[in-house]
């Protein structure tokens, strides 16, 4: 399975609880209480599932959907 935004924003969702619709795209997650520990549930998870190969420090450095898609390399649709 191919990593999408959608899927990032589902998993993002996943993690905090939340409707996948109230996590918004281009804001920062931890606003939302994205944390260290859930960054690096989602990049293990995303490791496993779709062979990703970002680190903790850039997803850290970028906490939004789209600026994740980015660096994972998911072409926004």
């Amino acid at each position: 399975m191919t990593l999408t935004v959608e899927q990032i924003r589902t998993d993002v969702a996943d993690c905090l609880g939340e409707d996948p619709a109230d996590i918004p795209l281009d804001e920062n997650l931890v606003d939302h209480g994205l944390d260290s520990v859930r960054v690096m549930t989602l990049l293990e998870r995303w490791r496993r599932d779709h062979g990703v190969t970002a680190s903790f420090v850039d997803l850290a450095e970028q906490p939004a959907v789209e600026a994740w898609a980015k660096i994972l390399g998911v072409n926004a649709a």
